[in-house]
């Protein structure tokens, strides 16, 4: 018992070692702005709302106002000096909400909205290796010159992780769009297609039926599988069983808006048959080696048997990736 007792204590020492030379604590330094009820988004043109050199993660985002427009404000995050940003995104749509849709409150710990019309946040870890640089852009008809607030927070050697894994220092977080796809009945397409090695972090969906019969069938596009694609390969990893159900609803969504730390419907309308949803992967990683192609149908076949009538439908989607 006292040479286990011995090698239980020995094990335990290895073990606080190794964690404590993964993350050296004494380089953890938090850093941050903030904007309170500035007026930066004039004429409609990008401004800088923070710059910070260094190697860590973006940890927080958080932004307020009231004015026409204030849900497409555009927000972009700049990796290591890139030209272009690798996350550029619609202020709602980055937030897991469709059809510019203002409900509140909800939220969960990565994202919410807690206010009428803002309160928008995310803590989101966002790494980068020498720099981080980070935008805003009144949306085209928004009212100009309005006030406008915002938090930015991160820390200096804080490593990112999903699904209790480490990433590699070279991981980097990217946003992939598809805007106004118009999909035929039946059609399989691509959200997302990228090279290399990675992890699927989150999917923002808003989807909108384009008959309005009165038939439940119009929300049959709903029906669709998600599926993922290695690169050279013919058959997928299927994600879900329908495309209400990769976003952990059932019957097309029959109990209405939900969130949860996996997945949230953030917006549903049966008389226009539309809805937005978020679906995180955090915890339900999707690891790939060679390449990752997202796919998602506007309804599906079980069988040779067309599942009821799916609609064209008009899609747009968020796939956020970590790759390296």
């Amino acid at each position: 018992m006292a040479r286990m007792l011995s090698a239980l204590a020995i094990l335990a020492i290895i073990t606080t070692t190794l964690s404590a030379e993964e993350i050296d604590v004494s380089t953890l330094r938090t850093f941050g702005t903030m904007g309170k009820q500035v007026r930066v988004l004039k004429g409609h043109k990008e401004v800088e709302l923070f710059n910070h050199q260094g190697k860590g993660c973006l940890t927080h985002m958080w932004f307020g106002g009231n004015f026409k427009g204030y849900e497409q404000t555009r927000i972009r995050v700049y990796i290591d000096g890139e030209q272009q940003a690798s996350i550029d995104m619609e202020l709602f749509l980055g937030h897991g909400m469709g059809f510019n849709d203002a409900y509140a409150p909800w939220g969960i710990a990565r994202i919410g909205k807690t206010g009428h019309p803002s309160g928008v946040y995310n803590t989101y870890r966002i790494p980068f290796g020498t720099s981080v640089r980070i935008t805003a852009q009144a949306a085209p008809g928004a009212d100009d010159n309005s006030f406008f607030w915002w938090i930015v927070r991160g820390t200096e050697n804080l490593p990112a992780e999903i699904g209790g894994v480490r990433l590699p220092e070279r991981a980097r977080l990217k946003l992939y769009k598809l805007l106004d796809h118009r999909a035929k009945p039946l059609e399989e397409f691509t959200m997302c297609d990228v090279k290399g090695a990675g992890a699927l972090y989150q999917t923002t969906m808003a989807a909108k039926a384009l008959r309005q019969s009165g038939s439940w069938k119009d929300l049959s596009y709903m029906e669709a599988c998600v599926r993922a694609y290695e690169q050279g390969q013919t058959e997928p990893l299927m994600l879900s069983s329908g495309l209400e159900d990769y976003f952990l609803g059932t019957y097309y969504f029959n109990k209405g808006r939900f969130a949860n730390p996996v997945a949230g419907l953030t917006h549903l309308d049966k008389k226009d048959n539309s809805f937005s949803g978020y679906r995180f992967h955090e915890d339900d990683p999707v690891f790939f080696q060679n390449g990752l192609r997202l796919t998602c149908r506007c309804g599906e076949t079980l069988g040779d048997e067309v599942l009821h009538d799916p609609p064209e439908t008009v899609y747009t989607t968020y796939v956020w990736m970590y790759q390296w």
